[in-house]
């Protein structure tokens, strides 16, 4: 069999079929077809029935995995005929030559099946690693692909998932807890305050009722200003879905806003800008 590969380095073209060859163009791009088609069904699904959304995200990066497996094999086994010589004559030397010179590519499809299986996040979550954060909205075999709140789509290989923490913000649930933060003035009123922020929060047509509410409240530096003490108010809340994050903050913010001038509770902000503080 060495010889066969050393000496005759042609002779390894009596183990390719030539005749399989349509079928295997055929497997790959009916499995791109079938697995475009997949995608586009199981998204007009979850507008229609969002209460399942994250459920058809996750079957249907399911489906388009098994959908890929079966085309490569069919794609393979028309080309190459996996005798016991060819798997003999091939799998040393290819393998060791496939593993040097596509280690990161391989090393990236053994992350891809990992997190499918073991679903450290799933399609659909809100996950922060590094410096990105965003939706998944596919785990492929090579690279995980993260809409951001910019509406930017970022692919990360899936081997970076293995090494760096990785934090999700809604595990699997549509709903998704959000913490807004603000600051007022130290000797302001952080009675109504406090108020203020859990009815603004509670009004949001965006919150989640069947989770709590909660309004913490500490003393603390203001961020960048370590020298200028001031009252922290942080919301915790839920939003019913992980895609409305952005619009129920923008929402909360307004609300409170408009209330504590309403109740001349003054922010940082505004003492700032009237030369009280700074």
């Amino acid at each position: 069999m060495e010889t066969l590969l050393t000496n005759d380095p042609t002779g390894i073209l009596r183990f390719i079929q030539l005749d399989g060859l349509p079928i295997a163009v055929l497997a790959v791009v009916g499995a791109w077809m079938i697995n475009n088609a997949l995608g586009r069904a199981f998204d007009d699904l979850g507008q229609r029935f969002t209460g399942f959304r994250i459920f058809l995200k996750q079957s249907s990066a399911i489906a388009k995995f098994v959908v890929f497996i079966l085309a490569t094999a069919l794609a393979v086994t028309s080309v190459v005929h996996l005798s016991e010589e060819v798997m003999l004559a091939l799998g040393g030397s290819v393998a060791v030559a496939v593993g040097f010179a596509f280690k990161d590519l391989l090393a990236s499809l053994m992350a891809g099946l990992m997190i499918l299986f073991d679903r450290p996040f799933q399609v659909g979550d809100r996950v922060q690693i590094g410096d990105v954060y965003g939706e998944v909205v596919e785990i492929g075999l090579r690279t995980t692909r993260i809409v951001t709140l910019d509406d930017n789509l970022v692919s990360i290989p899936n081997n970076r998932f293995l090494n760096d923490a990785v934090a999700s913000a809604n595990a699997g649930a549509l709903d998704q807890m959000c913490v807004m933060t603000f600051h007022i003035g130290a000797a302001e009123d952080f009675e109504t305050a406090r108020r203020v922020l859990y009815e603004a929060t509670v009004a949001s047509r965006f919150v989640y009722l069947r989770k709590p509410v909660v309004v913490l409240m500490r003393e603390a530096p203001v961020p960048g200003l370590d020298a200028v003490m001031a009252i922290e108010l942080k919301v915790k809340a839920y939003v019913m879905d992980g895609r409305y994050e952005s619009a129920f903050s923008t929402d909360v913010h307004e609300r409170v806003k408009r209330a504590l001038r309403a109740a001349k509770v003054h922010t940082v902000g505004d003492l700032l800008q009237a030369g009280v503080l700074g």
